[in-house]
């Protein structure tokens, strides 16, 4: 018998989190443009402001914009001198991305490279370019090579986070076994086993990994 008192703690959590109108607005341009409505939860949003703060990061690398809402939440982590490089496939979702980074203040500090983003990573290793911050929420099949790229053009300390990590619960079940699947159980095990990082993986909501690449 279910106590009607009990509630979740996720639902409980997200009760006390509540978003500003800034946040909502572009929750509502993500969905009137018919983009997948996938943006990082509140709690993980604000946890990225507060990583970057915590850091000191002033140069971002995010994989996948989708709408801008992951953007805003980590230029809010920035100082004035900060700035994101945001690798992003469709051109259509970078637009909307930076039209949403410049409501909230922040179109100055963001650069959008559009196309496929293991391109990208490599014309940034080419270009020498280092980060302090890496945000993954991208195709799921590259998640490995992601991490790869994030360590190799990180700065000594830089902070790594990756969302999505249990796949809407195919992660957990040992039934399931497609490419991507596999892809994201083996981005989980080297985010706590690289002994490039130190790492540890959130369960809460849809799975969130956080490493720190060591000096």
């Amino acid at each position: 018998m279910t106590d009607k008192n009990v509630i979740g703690a996720e639902e409980y959590m997200e009760q006390l989190i509540e978003e500003d109108e800034l946040l909502l607005q572009i929750k509502q341009t993500i969905r009137e443009k018919g983009m997948p409505e996938v943006s990082v939860v509140p709690g993980y949003g604000r946890l990225l402001t507060m990583l970057i703060q915590l850091s000191g990061a002033k140069r971002v690398l995010e994989i996948g914009a989708l709408g801008g809402y992951s953007g805003v939440c980590m230029a809010r982590g920035l100082g004035e001198e900060g700035r994101i490089v945001s690798l992003e496939l469709q051109p259509a979702y970078a637009q909307l991305a930076h039209e949403n980074l410049r409501l909230a203040g922040y179109g100055d500090q963001v650069e959008y490279r559009v196309g496929e983003a293991m391109k990208s990573l490599e014309q940034l290793k080419e270009e020498g370019q280092r980060f302090d911050f890496f945000f993954i929420d991208a195709d799921k099949l590259n998640y490995l090579n992601y991490l790869d790229y994030a360590i190799e053009l990180a700065n000594p300390g830089a902070v790594i986070a990756g969302d999505n990590l249990l796949l809407r619960g195919r992660t957990l079940n040992l039934d399931r076994n497609g490419p991507a699947i596999q892809a994201v159980r083996e981005f989980n095990r080297r985010i706590v086993s690289d002994p490039r990082l130190t790492g540890t993986l959130l369960p809460a909501y849809d799975g969130l990994a956080l490493a720190r690449v060591k000096g």
